[in-house]
């Protein structure tokens, strides 16, 4: 028996799925039709990206669970209609992705890369770094992005510490937890990565207060959530040099506005949301596994606790 799985995202991620899922499905022993236009009442799985804001999941009443393609799920389960389960994306191309991302810009960020690529003027200025060993680097957000980039930096032999607010153990991190552990990694982290959950409990972790924790001169890179940062406090501590460089990829309103103060500061870094983007050779495995768990009366992998928001 074929199982129906709905596509609710656009024509463009659809074409880009169908065959990579539809092999996937096959080495699971699944027969699935795959479409868009799927009869709601008829579907049995939803693979769920919408490209156009909220989408009324109330007609799909057969539907045993939405499979995200997308990591973060604020805007995903903000929806009242998705009363099913919902399972986000763990994919491992997306991981890949991001530990390259944010491994090269601290890299950058460490050597100071900018000075030389920059440069505008024919002057010999010496400026050695110091080795990884001596620069301490702070990873708030240790869930499966964050840990990743928490371990390939200590593998560079980078002084890491990471926070979360659940107590976690990585080999080579100095983990902390709760409050006073925020604190604590922020007063040491001369370069400071992003990688928290948005949940109104993480919206603006980096605000003005937090921003003085910092040791002075500290640079930010946010590949996380845009709301994990005060935008306005961001800048007040880059133009007050407390914040030497912030490099961010992720924005409250994206595509970024053209008229926003962050594309015209010499002190930021903008790139266009591309630090980490779901593979579909790899992601379509995700999914398949989690269709062949539905079938076979498994738990779905990475299901998300709504009560925590992530």
């Amino acid at each position: 028996m074929s199982v129906a799985v709905q596509f609710i995202t656009s024509r463009e991620v659809f074409e880009a799925y169908r065959t990579p899922l539809a092999e996937a499905l096959g080495e699971a022993g699944l027969e699935a039709a795959l479409a868009m236009d799927h009869p709601p009442e008829n579907v049995d799985y939803i693979v769920y990206a919408p490209h156009s804001g909220a989408v009324d999941l109330s007609p799909y009443t057969r539907a045993r669970a939405a499979l995200g393609l997308w990591a973060g799920v604020e805007t995903i389960i903000s929806n009242p209609t998705l009363t099913m389960l919902y399972a986000r994306m763990v994919d491992p191309g997306l991981t890949e992705g991001m530990v390259e991302w944010v491994t090269g810009h601290v890299l950058r960020h460490h050597l100071g890369m900018d000075a030389d690529i920059c440069r505008t003027e024919p002057k010999w200025h010496k400026h050695v770094p110091p080795l990884a060993r001596d620069r301490r680097v702070g990873v708030l957000g240790l869930g499966e992005l964050g840990a990743a980039c928490a371990r390939a930096l200590a593998g560079l032999n980078f002084d890491v510490a990471g926070w979360s607010r659940r107590p976690k153990e990585i080999a080579g991190v100095a983990c902390h937890a709760g409050p006073g552990g925020l604190d604590a990694v922020l007063a040491r982290s001369e370069i400071l990565v992003l990688l928290l959950p948005l949940t109104p409990a993480t919206e603006n972790t980096l605000d003005a207060a937090a921003l003085a924790r910092l040791p002075e001169g500290a640079v930010i890179l946010n590949p996380g959530r845009g709301g994990l940062i005060d935008d306005e406090g961001l800048l007040a501590a880059l133009d007050a040099g407390q914040v030497a460089h912030a490099t961010l990829d992720t924005f409250r309103v994206e595509p970024l506005p053209e008229d926003h103060p962050y594309w015209r500061h010499p002190r930021v870094t903008v790139t266009p949301h591309i630090a980490s983007e779901t593979r579909a050779a790899t992601a379509a495995r995700v999914i398949a596994e989690n269709i062949r768990r539905g079938e076979t009366g498994e738990p779905l992998l990475h299901l998300v606790d709504r009560s925590a928001g992530y």
